[in-house]
């Protein structure tokens, strides 16, 4: 899942991106309120985590702009420890409020409980006999499970939850690996490769398709072994 991080402060910003990457997100980073918001607002995050001290607009002008095109949920991380400011945070739209310092196990975990809370209707995404239980991250085929990676998971719940869309490979390294694609780099290729390999090899209706010169597609009608 794909997270906005909207803090100018660069130690804790680097120490967020570093510790969320390898709790398995993918996370977009920026310092300042006004880039932070168009982002904001451009993008289909699943989750906004928010200062409010910010250098061009504040954490409460975000927010507030924000809940006007967007119900994203949103975690303010601040050092306004105030009963007024937390009850600000949430009249504003605030989903959960943090104060600064904080442990980064708790914040995982609020953001776990908010996607919990926000996604329950897309928690378990089912195609053909394949199916996904994001909040376990869980993949069974025909009733057999299958292992998987965090980036793995990543990639096929993408390809799942948009099926039977054509995913071109610059959308797919944005939204799984956070980066800007480079035609040369075969990242996506051999990703895709190992992800076929544990999920369409082992049985008779393959559900990865390539879409020659346009990118990759799964499909609930697939194709069957020769």
């Amino acid at each position: 899942m794909k997270l906005l991080l909207i803090e100018d402060n660069k130690k804790t910003s680097d120490w967020l991106f570093k510790g969320l990457q390898e709790a398995g997100y993918v996370v977009d980073c920026v310092g300042d309120g006004r880039d932070g918001l168009h982002l904001a607002i451009e993008q289909n995050y699943a989750l906004i985590i928010l200062d409010i001290m910010l250098p061009g607009m504040d954490g409460w002008q975000v927010l507030r702009t924000l809940r006007t095109a967007r119900d994203t949920p949103v975690i303010c991380l601040t050092a306004r420890d105030s009963v007024s400011d937390r009850v600000k945070g949430l009249d504003l739209g605030a989903n959960d409020y943090l104060v600064k310092p904080f442990s980064f196990a708790e914040l995982v975990a609020r953001i776990r409980t908010q996607l919990r809370q926000n996604h329950q209707e897309s928690a378990i995404l089912k195609v053909a006999d394949l199916t996904l239980d994001s909040t376990r991250q869980l993949v069974t085929r025909g009733g057999v499970a299958v292992l998987l990676t965090r980036r793995e998971f990543t990639l096929l719940w993408l390809l799942a939850s948009r099926c039977e869309e054509i995913l071109p490979r610059m959308l797919i390294a944005s939204e799984v690996w956070g980066i800007n694609f480079d035609s040369d780099t075969n990242i996506i290729d051999v990703a895709i490769r190992r992800l076929r390999r544990k999920v369409d090899d082992p049985f008779e209706l393959k559900l990865i398709t390539t879409v020659r010169g346009m990118g990759y597609r799964l499909s609930g009608q697939g194709k069957q072994d020769a």
